[in-house]
């Protein structure tokens, strides 16, 4: 029976939840994730908990913060004075938007206060500071991929665990 590998490419479907049992992430109701094992696109505690399992199997691993997206860090918040938000925005707490580094990088920042003179936002992941508990079959095993990737696929969810940082699960 064909194991999971380095190189293979690897479909499964998941579903991630966090301590309270809140459902962070899953593909139910979607086309299963598929990875590139060995590729980095997943969050490396992952990538280890699926190495070896075969074909239409099922496993249940929590993943500490560091195996994860790491602990937060209070240095990711960040104030920018309110005549920098671009006229028309009106930006909310919990709101999520989209930032550029002075390389044109976006990034997603959250709203975490915002007062007369400045919004501060959060650079954290979303996910910074949890654990995540993740249930998940092993749907294909290939040599090939068997799905497009032309950016954000099954794994991208409202907490932005999908795309361009390190893929989810």
């Amino acid at each position: 029976m064909e194991k999971v590998a380095n190189g293979l490419f690897v479909s499964i479907d998941y579903t991630g939840t966090l301590d309270n049992g809140e459902v962070f992430d899953s593909s139910e109701g979607r086309q299963p994730m598929e990875l590139q094992m060995g590729s980095g696109n997943v969050i490396s505690g992952s990538e280890s908990a699926i190495m070896g399992m075969s074909l239409n199997e099922t496993k249940t691993f929590t993943l500490s913060p560091e195996e994860a997206y790491g602990h937060r860090d209070d240095s990711q918040m960040h104030d920018f004075p309110k005549s920098d938000i671009p006229e028309g925005m009106e930006p909310e707490v919990g709101q999520t938007l989209m930032l550029s580094t002075p390389q044109g990088q976006q990034i997603p920042a959250r709203v975490d206060r915002i007062d007369d003179q400045k919004v501060s936002f959060d650079l954290n992941h979303p996910l910074a500071g949890q654990s995540l508990t993740f249930r998940i079959e092993v749907v294909g095993i290939s040599e090939t991929a068997t799905q497009q990737h032309g950016g954000c696929g099954a794994g991208c969810s409202s907490t932005g665990c999908g795309c361009g940082d390190s893929g989810c699960c």
